[in-house]
């Protein structure tokens, strides 16, 4: 078991005090992560919910891929879509 902590951005803010999860997992790839988040965010208001699919997960340096191993720091950011001009 490892414990992650995911800082969250953007419309995420939200769904946690201190925009911020800790999450004990035994997941081992980002994808599994994912997984993991989506089976948990039921209480998350419907429009963070629809984010989380679309949303990327980043190392402290880099965009990771679903295929990608959890850091093992444990740290990572929650980055959903930007829009605008």
């Amino acid at each position: 078991m490892k414990t992650v902590r995911i800082d969250l951005f953007g419309a995420l803010r939200d769904v946690a005090p201190g925009a911020s999860l800790t999450i004990d997992t035994d997941a081992r790839t980002v994808g599994e992560l994912r997984a993991q988040l989506d089976a948990q965010s039921g209480e998350w208001p419907a429009q963070a919910r629809a984010l989380l699919s679309r949303s990327a997960l980043a190392s402290t340096s880099t965009v990771l891929r679903d295929g990608d191993a959890l850091p093992d720091d444990g740290q990572l950011a929650l980055l959903p879509p930007v829009s605008g001009g």
